[in-house]
Order: C-alpha cells, then structure tokens, then sequence
C-alpha cells in the first residue's frame, strides 16, 4: 500500500490517509479481510504523526470501512468496497457538478459543455483502449 501525501494541497493529511485508502479499496486493491499496517507502521512509513494515522483510521472505521480484529488489528469490512466505491461516486458527481457550474458561468452552453465532454470521453477511451 503506498500513499502520496501533500502537505500543501489543502486537505488535511488525515483525510489524504483515508481518501486514498477508500479508493484502493472502491478499485480493488485492497480487499476485504485484509489487514491494514498499525498506526505505527504507517505512520513511520508516511513520515507523519501517529495521531493522524489513528484519526485516519477512526474515521474509516465510523465510514464502515475498518473494523477491529481482536488481538490483530485492522482490517478491511465485507461490505467497505460498496461503500468505498459510494463515497468515490459522490466525490465525482460533487467535482463533476462544480466544474459544470463554472462552465455555465463562464458563457458556455449546454450544447457546447456536452460536446466537450463526449470528447473528452472519446479520448479517454482511445487512451485506454476502450472500444465501449
């Protein structure tokens, strides 16, 4: 498991920590089950705080997505994919919607923004070699 942190981004590193621990899990990378390193680990693998680390982890433990293990540690819930991939959803759609709002308000029209965007998905496919 490998984290980028930005101190500088404007998000706190808590919330990077548990972010891109939710979308590992909502792609697939970690899986249910699985153990996540304790605080200590992570936190001397990530250069930071422990308390970060362990508010991190609170915080997806109260989203569903950690779950204690008695005598182990943490690990990854059944159902933490679904919501996982939930939160990612709403993340996007969230984006999707302030980036939408910015297009009316700089004149574009919904003919023109919707253009754009099946480009851009045309593109994107191309690139991904995506026939769909």
């Amino acid at each position: 498991m490998h984290f980028l942190i930005d101190a500088h981004n404007g998000i706190a590193i808590y919330d990077q920590i548990a972010r891109q621990m939710k979308f590992a899990v909502a792609r697939g990378v970690l899986r249910s089950g699985e153990l996540v390193p304790s605080v200590r680990e992570l936190s001397k693998q990530l250069a930071v705080n422990p308390n970060t680390v362990a508010r991190a982890y609170r915080d997806l433990q109260n989203d569903g997505v950690l779950a204690t293990v008695r005598g182990t540690g943490l690990e990854i819930t059944e159902n933490a994919k679904s919501v996982c991939q939930a939160d990612r959803e709403s993340l996007i759609r969230d984006r999707l919607e302030s980036v939408l709002h910015e297009a009316r308000q700089s004149g574009l029209s919904a003919t023109a923004i919707k253009q754009h965007v099946n480009d851009l998905l045309q593109q994107l496919s191309q690139s991904e070699g995506d026939t769909a």
